[in-house]
């Protein structure tokens, strides 16, 4: 399906751009390896599971017994999202003994998050 452009997406035609800015911009870009991390990082919060769990151990660290009684999911399903998450250093583990604890890996994760919440809760 081909989508049409709406004439306020289009340039005027006597525009003639503005190359002498887009030198420098396009040297300050994001490079391609950069930009599939953050694109992957924002994928974690596309997920509202995975920001129940981001949610959660904003309040403190929790073990995943824990996660999955808040969330009312299973214990499978808990340490999946976990691992994900993990992978991506949005979360880090504990280990003591047997059991596992989670938290946020570190203070940007929070500040991100509750950033991002706090938009779309305003207006």
């Amino acid at each position: 399906m081909e989508q049409s452009i709406h004439p306020s997406q289009e340039c005027d035609a006597t525009c003639t751009g503005s190359d002498n800015e887009l030198g420098k911009i396009k040297e300050a870009l994001i490079d391609d390896q950069a930009a599939s991390q953050v694109a992957d990082w924002f994928k974690a919060f596309s997920d509202p599971t995975r920001v129940k769990l981001i949610d959660a151990l904003l309040q403190r660290e929790l073990c995943v017994h824990d996660l999955t009684t808040l969330l009312g999911m299973g214990q499978s399903a808990v340490s999946h999202q976990l691992r994900y998450l993990r992978n991506l250093r949005i979360v880090k583990r504990r280990k003591e003994g047997k059991t596992a604890y989670y938290s946020l890996d570190d203070t940007h994760i929070e500040q991100i998050f509750l950033q991002t919440l706090q938009h779309t809760q305003h207006g």
